[in-house]
């Protein structure tokens, strides 16, 4: 074992004297950010950013001041759902967040883009940082939850928010067709290597609900959330059908003008946290 530095950060022994913690960002000393929650998927596709939009105004409604914090730098897309296409403005004190028409405020690499087309064709390292300065740098008022847009997998920027960010707990987004095979569980497996909870599994596009009779019609086959949330131990689910609505709404940056109360059960249990 070489000398001890005291510098964990870098540093790869594992002794008594290493903080678990030790790599925790402090947030920007005029923010108040009380709980965070990861929204993360296997793979890209299965509507994980709509799913945070849905949790933050589910909460928004439920009372709670919430925020969104797009950490899928390389595929943002929360701004143009809720119509936000004004840059980000800063002061000394730090950069400003981006407020909704119903009051969210978040934060996303398209506020600082000079064209919002423009690609993010930076390296993991770059893109990583970019989403701790979200964190540090962003000036984050009074929050009560604030939701953090995953990119898919389980590469860097996962793992710099699982290691910077005080994540209390993450949302599995899956489609009908990942549920049947391992891509859920990468994703829980990389939560409890980081000793973080797994909160609850969103099944999206899990039906199709006849707007004739109201009957569900599961296209993609019966639904699997349950079996695997049973595997998993993840007490709970649930279901966004395969709406097209949901979809103009988004395109329109309108997402806060939706009125399907899907996501109410988790909303109350985080409200609980």
């Amino acid at each position: 074992m070489s000398e001890c530095t005291h510098d964990c950060s870098t540093c790869g022994e594992s002794c008594a004297e290493r903080d678990p913690k030790s790599f925790l960002k402090p947030v920007n000393q005029y923010s108040t950010v009380k709980k965070v929650i990861a929204v993360v998927s296997g793979k890209g596709g299965v509507g994980k950013s709509m799913v945070t939009s849905l949790m933050a105004l589910s909460m928004n409604r439920s009372g709670y001041k919430t925020a969104i914090l797009d950490a899928d730098v390389t595929g943002p897309s929360i701004p143009q759902m809720f119509g936000i296409h004004q840059k980000a403005e800063g002061t000394e004190q730090g950069i400003l967040p981006a407020i909704t028409k119903g009051g969210i405020e978040l934060m996303s690499v398209n506020l600082l883009l000079k064209n919002e087309d423009d690609p993010v064709v930076w390296r993991g390292p770059i893109i990583a940082g970019t989403v701790e300065q979200f964190w540090t740098d962003v000036i984050w008022n009074d929050v009560d939850y604030m939701f953090v847009d995953m990119p898919p997998g389980t590469g860097d920027v996962p793992l710099t928010v699982f290691q910077s960010l005080p994540v209390d707990g993450i949302l599995v987004v899956a489609s009908p067709q990942e549920l049947v095979g391992m891509i859920v569980g990468k994703a829980v497996k990389m939560a409890g290597l980081m000793n973080i909870p797994v909160l609850g599994i969103v099944e999206n596009m899990a039906y199709f609900a006849c707007p004739d009779c109201g009957k569900k019609h599961y296209i993609f086959g019966n639904s699997n959330v349950d079996a695997i949330a049973k595997k998993y131990d993840i007490a709970n689910t649930a279901q966004i059908p395969l709406d097209p609505s949901l979809s103009a709404l988004s395109d329109r940056g309108a997402i806060e003008d939706c009125q399907g109360e899907w996501l109410a059960s988790l909303a109350e249990m985080i409200g609980k946290l």
